[in-house]
């Protein structure tokens, strides 16, 4: 095992030992064939995935908002995926902490290849952040670039039946 898989592999064993600590899910490497599992995961049931990056300044104003969509929509599936690097793990949890979002189901791009995991989500998406994705029980699918209002979601929620 060369050196760089060696401390991908101690630092994803130090996130979930502090993921056990703090009673948080462990942050998934999302690496190609990712996205095909969580779709597979979330067969007949609607979810949303939203993309975003430590980098981003309007993702990081619209935890607030989504951490209140979790509390007040205990049963809508929130798919959280970090485009940033696997050495910010430590950071992006201790940020979804904050906002209460520790507990979702949260993805870190762990491949070298960003484009080819874009791609794989979307081959129309340039990688403008934040970027949502409403998805219905069909998987019929909505995609958003930027920040959206609490009506936009709302909106975007009745249209896809969520």
């Amino acid at each position: 095992m060369n050196i760089k898989h060696s401390l991908t592999a101690l630092l994803l064993l130090f996130c979930a030992c502090l993921a056990q600590a703090n009673s948080y899910t462990p942050l998934k490497s999302f690496t190609p064939g990712s996205y095909q599992q969580i779709l597979a995961e979330n067969a007949h049931h609607g979810f949303m995935l939203v993309i975003w990056s430590l980098d981003c300044s309007s993702c990081i104003k619209d935890m607030e908002l989504i951490s209140t969509i979790h509390k007040s929509r205990p049963n809508l599936k929130i798919v959280m995926l970090s485009t940033d690097e696997l050495s910010s793990s430590a950071e992006i949890m201790k940020l979804l902490e904050k906002y209460q979002l520790a507990g979702l189901d949260n993805w870190i791009f762990a491949d070298d290849n960003a484009q080819k995991l874009r791609y794989e989500i979307d081959p129309g998406w340039y990688s403008e952040l934040p970027r949502t994705y409403f998805y219905s029980a069909t998987h019929q699918r909505e995609a958003v670039s930027g920040a959206l209002k609490p009506e936009d979601y709302a909106r975007r929620f009745n249209k896809l039946g969520l």
